[in-house]
């Protein structure tokens, strides 16, 4: 058929329209989904972050989360450590996107024995998993339901009765559920973090704990048994994500505690606050991280012999031939959460790159802890192609860090949005952001990663300096002095009581647990009985008030260093805050 000119032209005509409407539609529909992305709060929730990016609270406090999953339809789902309303899981919903959460509904009541516990969530095929102490649960999803309507199925039944109880889950896209098991122990010793105590050789754990197994996700009832060890020798593993955009599993470990204090002739301080290394490992089948026999020192940048199995620090052995970490970041920052990100919204540089949420350090005695951040680190064909980078910062909301709970919030959970938005949740109130990129991407660059190095020098992300940012310095001596004079009638000289009326220092829960308390006892005295490691005692211990606030200091910063105790120090203004809330006189007490 021959068309005329006419027609030609008429269907050029329309064939433009449909083009141009496409294309319309195409700049419209980018438009609008950066137009959809809520305003981010004044100050970003308290966050620090680099030019361009933006956050907004979700939800300000829902108890203590771990990790957390986002659903196709923006549905955050939440695993709390506590059954909240009789329930372990939450579920938020933002109905106006305003990015903030105003539904919040409970759900997953399966009291089990052992309790809920610090473990994992995750989406996958429709349906939302979970760990809890003891098992792997799964629910069906209900289209247009917040909570799931589906009865819940037990995927997988193991033990809960370890150290390191966490099953963190990942999953390919084959069908396959990696969980992780955690070690029994700290270093596999024959007594457990006994001063001195050597390792057992072979370490017998292996068998059933301390790597990495692999099930099918859709099997339910699953034991142990059913699965494959996909990898061994990784002590403790809570950070763990498939990279589909690299095809493998990543994972970080937590390293081992107490050099110092199981190997004081071996270690300093400054050595046992920044060593061994929490290792990045791509995770391929059959892979042995070394544990318990090696560690990582990230200083030196070779994997040691440990202690326990006749290293000094120095010791090498055969270390060179178990599998290397990608990047060993510094010693006790707590990764525990790993996402690589696969979203459109963020600048080209993230895509398949990792984030990794650092819960922060509590085993750095004597120096400031450390962590308390989300890092970003830049992937190409499978492995890291610059350094970490500290992606969101202010989580602790201080510079100095003398304790765990001196951090108003700690980073635990990751996930992305459908947007490409990226959420961050917080497990001491259960504080979750949506953090958004509204910014250039074609100008993100030098200028944002160099403002991004700059954080790394503050105090709570540098490596300390051994004299000057040691806490300690003239405490410990001091206090020596001063327990010499007044404790050591009761309590004796090597911290152990007499056994009878006055209980121990060592490995008392009253000496190494709350500080308030333990400062207390000595500005008001205790009356028995009171019970120390399982044991009663009718002792009376006087009230030493009359001491100053830097000579209580002292003491209580030596007994909590001393006597196997690794707890951290007491500082002469936290003394007078408890003295001031007591109203306690002050007279002579500078």
């Amino acid at each position: 058929m021959i068309l005329s000119t006419a027609s030609k032209t008429v269907i050029l005509s329309k064939l433009f329209g449909v083009l141009l409407f496409s294309l319309t539609g195409v700049f419209l529909t980018s438009c609008t989904q950066k137009e959809k992305l809520p305003e981010g709060d004044p100050n970003n929730g308290g966050l620090i972050l680099t030019e361009g990016f933006e956050a907004v609270v979700v939800v300000d406090s829902i108890g203590k989360a771990r990790h957390l999953a986002v659903n196709e339809n923006g549905d955050i789902y939440v695993k709390l450590t506590t059954g909240g309303r009789n329930a372990g899981n939450a579920a938020l919903r933002d109905t106006d996107h305003d990015g903030k959460a105003d539904r919040v509904a409970y759900f997953g009541d399966y009291q089990e024995e052992g309790g809920y516990g610090p473990n994992s969530m995750r989406i996958y095929n429709d349906y939302v998993y979970f760990s809890t102490k003891g098992a792997v649960y799964r629910n069906k999803l209900t289209p247009g339901k917040l909570v799931p309507e589906s009865k819940i199925e037990l995927i997988l039944r193991d033990d809960y009765k370890v150290e390191h109880i966490a099953k963190t889950l990942a999953f390919d896209g084959e069908g396959h559920m990696y969980v992780a098991f955690g070690s029994t122990s700290n270093v596999c010793q024959e007594v457990n973090r006994e001063p001195g105590s050597v390792g057992q050789d072979p370490c017998l754990e292996l068998a059933e704990h301390a790597g990495i197994w692999r099930f099918d996700a859709n099997k339910t009832s699953q034991t142990k048994k059913d699965g494959v060890r996909y990898a061994t020798g990784i002590r403790s593993v809570i950070a763990m994500d498939w990279s589909h955009g690299n095809n493998s599993l990543y994972a970080l470990q937590h390293g081992r505690d107490d050099l110092k204090r199981t190997w004081p002739s071996l270690y300093t301080d400054w050595q046992s606050a920044m060593l061994p290394a929490e290792e990045f490992f791509k995770v391929d089948q059959g892979m042995d991280g070394g544990w318990p026999y090696y560690y990582y020192d990230q200083i030196q940048n070779k994997k040691l012999l440990n202690p326990e199995y006749g290293g000094d620090g120095k010791k090498e052995g055969k270390g060179a031939s178990y599998a290397q970490p990608l990047i060993g970041f510094p010693g006790h920052w707590a990764p525990n959460d790993l996402l690589f990100y696969t979203g459109n919204q963020f600048p080209e540089r993230y895509k398949n790159g990792a984030f990794i949420a650092f819960h922060g350090s509590a085993n750095r005695t004597s120096y400031p802890q450390s962590g308390y951040i989300v890092c970003f680190v830049p992937f190409k064909n499978g492995t890291p192609s610059g350094p970490w980078e500290v992606f969101a910062d202010g989580f602790a909301k201080k510079d100095t860090i003398l304790s765990s709970s001196d951090a108003a919030y700690r980073p635990m959970g990751l996930a992305e949005g459908p947007d490409g938005s990226l959420y961050i949740g917080d497990d001491v109130k259960g504080k979750i952001w949506r953090v958004m990129f509204k910014g250039s991407k074609e100008n993100f660059g030098k200028t944002q990663l160099a403002e991004m190095e700059k954080r790394k020098t503050g105090i709570a992300i540098r490596t300390p300096d051994e004299v000057k940012d040691n806490l300690a310095v003239g405490m410990a001596g001091g206090g020596e002095k001063i327990y010499n004079t007044y404790c050591i009638s009761c309590h004796q000289k090597d911290g152990k009581g007499d056994g009878n009326r006055f209980p121990p220092l060592n490995g008392s829960e009253w000496v190494n647990g709350d500080k308030q308390r333990l400062i207390n006892v000595l500005l008001k005295g205790l009356q028995g009985p009171v019970k120390v490691k399982g044991k009663s005692f009718e002792g009376v211990m006087p009230k030493h008030d009359f001491m100053s606030d830097a000579d209580i200091a002292k003491v209580l910063t030596y007994t909590r260093l001393n006597f196997t105790n690794n707890s951290g120090i007491i500082l002469e203004a936290e003394v007078a805050a408890s003295r001031k809330k007591l109203n306690l006189s002050t007279t002579g007490k500078k």
